[in-house]
């Protein structure tokens, strides 16, 4: 495997790309889908949603491992697309699909940008049960962090570019306050360290990348959303892609 530093370059270029505006994120879409509740099927644990495990894949999948319809998201924790629909669409996806036991949510990281991978090794830090979580607030303050990002002085910017893959994220962490931000959210810094610097992590996250446009050559962006191993066109919002599941359930 190259080297992490090496293939985050090479995937800064599909950056300016890779947040997709054009992916049906500006439609209006209505649905002729009905909106009866979905048949539930029982958890055992009491709540689909809490049962979360991380995949093969590298991904984080949240609800019924056999579900009827097995939904991927591959997201970026820097794109405005995402954390739109995350803010749309994520809690009735859970509520009204998630909890049936019937759809299950895997989210895999796509990482557009060294601050977008940084960001990500502190989601995925705290392990299964705070994937989730830590990924919604993030994008719930992702203006609030990222505009730390854009105040960091040229100077500064000019030295982390200069970092390797062993400091460049923790560095990033500290100067964008996301280390804090997430200490103030259960992760001690000690553990946070260890996981901005881990290796294997960060050459793991950009492979991810790698393996999405492999097995998926028309993808196009984030938010990009596949049902049981195809890949919706042309859905970006809850708007488009909530009549999707509801045809894949057959509801």
């Amino acid at each position: 495997m190259k080297s992490a530093y090496v293939l985050l370059a090479a995937a800064a270029i599909l950056a300016s790309a890779a947040c997709n505006a054009d992916n049906g994120a500006n439609a209006s879409g209505s649905s002729s889908s009905s909106n009866a509740p979905i048949k539930a099927i029982k958890a055992p644990n009491g709540d689909w949603s809490k049962l979360v495990s991380r995949t093969a894949e590298g991904g984080y999948v949240m609800g019924n491992p056999n579900a009827d319809v097995k939904l991927i998201e591959f997201g970026s924790l820097t794109c405005p697309h995402c954390a739109e629909f995350d803010e749309k669409g994520a809690d009735k996806l859970v509520n009204d699909f998630v909890k049936t036991g019937r759809v299950s949510w895997e989210f895999r990281n796509f990482v557009r940008d060294p601050f977008d991978l940084t960001a990500s090794l502190l989601a995925r830090c705290a392990g299964p049960d705070r994937f989730f979580p830590l990924v919604r607030e993030l994008y719930a303050d992702q203006k609030n962090w990222t505009s730390k990002i854009q105040d960091i002085p040229p100077e500064k910017f000019q030295a982390i570019q200069a970092m390797g893959p062993d400091k460049q994220f923790l560095e990033i962490a500290k100067l964008s306050q996301l280390q804090q931000w997430a200490a103030q959210r259960g992760l001690p810094s000690g553990k946070s360290n260890a996981c901005l610097t881990d290796q294997n992590e960060i050459n793991l996250l950009v492979q991810m990348n790698g393996d999405t446009t492999t097995q998926f050559p028309e993808f196009t962006g984030t938010p990009s959303f596949v049902i049981n191993g195809t890949m919706l066109k042309e859905t970006a919002t809850w708007e488009k892609l909530e009549p999707q599941l509801r045809d894949a359930l057959g509801s």
